[in-house]
């Protein structure tokens, strides 16, 4: 992947551009006219003569001024009555304010033709899918302490993904999953029922099929949690099984269409969205299946890069979408998420095409046996 190309900031226009402006916040949850609001890609602001990057990178929110004069990008619904928030609407460093566009992009000459491939790929099921680099990914994450975060839909579980998203968590790929309530219930069903919304393994429907992930949810209600139904032996395989026992978190956002819902699904929205964002902001790669209100709602919460305060490494955060319509992957472009890499097929193919070549990547970079 393109490594990211830093601004100049010794360049006149920076070094004679203004300081940023701060006004405080009217009242808890308000902010002042004309603050700026974020996107998802580098924003520095500058402080006495330092242009600096703020912590917790996200878009369509404020930049606040920390106790230790460290910026920070916050929502506005947490900003406090009193409180510093950057002020100005261009982007371009003539307020205080530089939004870095071309930080990804291969070549600088080249301008947006250049662009790093995650941030330029046009969506179509036509186009082929780099297994190899996505594996290449996947095992630098894991070689380096990454965090990946899956965002799965109950498809996967449809498609016959179930067995190789096992492996991917037992194998050390995944570090969180998110998703609704319903990937989670219809892999219990699988679990506790050996079926997914009353269908076989063959996709066919049982007798009575209808009411068993009703019975399913039912019977996790009965244990008091997810971990309990794992640990009583209620459910004692599955994806959410592979969670449980390797330590895995999950968060579980409910809708208004949930039944149950199941007792660790978040009812509550906001609350939901606090959980996501605490595996949102360690994520170094996201992969999302199968999924168009969970990819979107997550994908709202990334930044386009990962940043490393402590030592100020910044780099791509790779983000894939896998659906088996190019709706799913533009919407989420549409709204924001512009880095994502679409791939359009269904999640059985791509889960387990994915596995064969992240073996093949670890079975490369395994050192030889003596």
């Amino acid at each position: 992947m393109t490594a990211y190309r830093h601004p100049d900031f010794t360049q006149p226009r920076f070094v004679q551009a203004p300081q940023v402006r701060w006004a405080t916040a009217p009242a808890d949850g308000v902010l002042p006219e004309r603050f700026f609001s974020t996107t998802n890609l580098p924003t520095y602001v500058k402080i006495g003569s330092e242009w600096k990057l703020p912590r917790d990178p996200r878009m369509d929110s404020a930049v606040v001024l920390d106790p230790d004069g460290v910026p920070r990008i916050l929502e506005g619904r947490y900003v406090k009555e009193g409180q510093a928030v950057a002020i100005g609407l261009a982007e371009d460093g003539s307020e205080g304010i530089y939004v870095h566009a071309a930080g990804f992009w291969g070549e600088g000459e080249l301008g947006p033709e250049g662009e790093f491939k995650f941030m330029s790929s046009d969506v179509s099921r036509e186009k082929p899918t780099d297994y190899a680099e996505m594996a290449r990914i996947l095992v630098d994450e894991k070689e380096r302490g990454g965090y990946i975060v899956w965002v799965l839909g109950p498809a996967v579980l449809h498609s016959r993904g179930r067995d190789v998203m096992e492996w991917f968590i037992q194998n050390g790929y995944a570090h969180a999953m998110l998703g609704g309530n319903a990937v989670a219930v219809h892999d219990i069903e699988a679990a506790v029922l050996g079926t997914t919304l009353g269908m076989n393994s063959r996709g066919t429907p049982v007798d009575g099929g209808h009411a068993f992930h009703m019975r399913a949810i039912n019977r996790v209600r009965a244990a008091g949690s997810i971990a309990e139904a794992v640990r009583s032996g209620l459910v004692q395989e599955g994806i959410l099984h592979a969670l449980v026992t390797h330590d895995v978190p999950f968060v579980l956002a409910g809708s208004i269409r949930d039944d149950g819902p199941l007792p660790d699904t978040i009812t509550d929205a906001l609350r939901a969205q606090e959980a996501m964002k605490e595996h949102t902001r360690k994520a170094t790669a996201v992969i999302m299946v199968a999924t168009a209100l969970h990819a979107i709602a997550t994908g709202n919460m990334l930044p386009a890069y990962v940043y490393r305060e402590d030592t100020g490494e910044i780099r791509p955060l790779a983000t894939i979408c896998v659906d088996s319509s190019e709706f799913v992957v533009s919407k989420l472009k549409d709204r924001g998420t512009h880095q994502v890499f679409g791939v359009i097929t269904n999640a059985q193919d791509f889960l387990q095409v994915l596995r064969l070549f992240v073996e093949r990547e670890a079975a490369v970079r395994a050192p030889a046996q003596v």
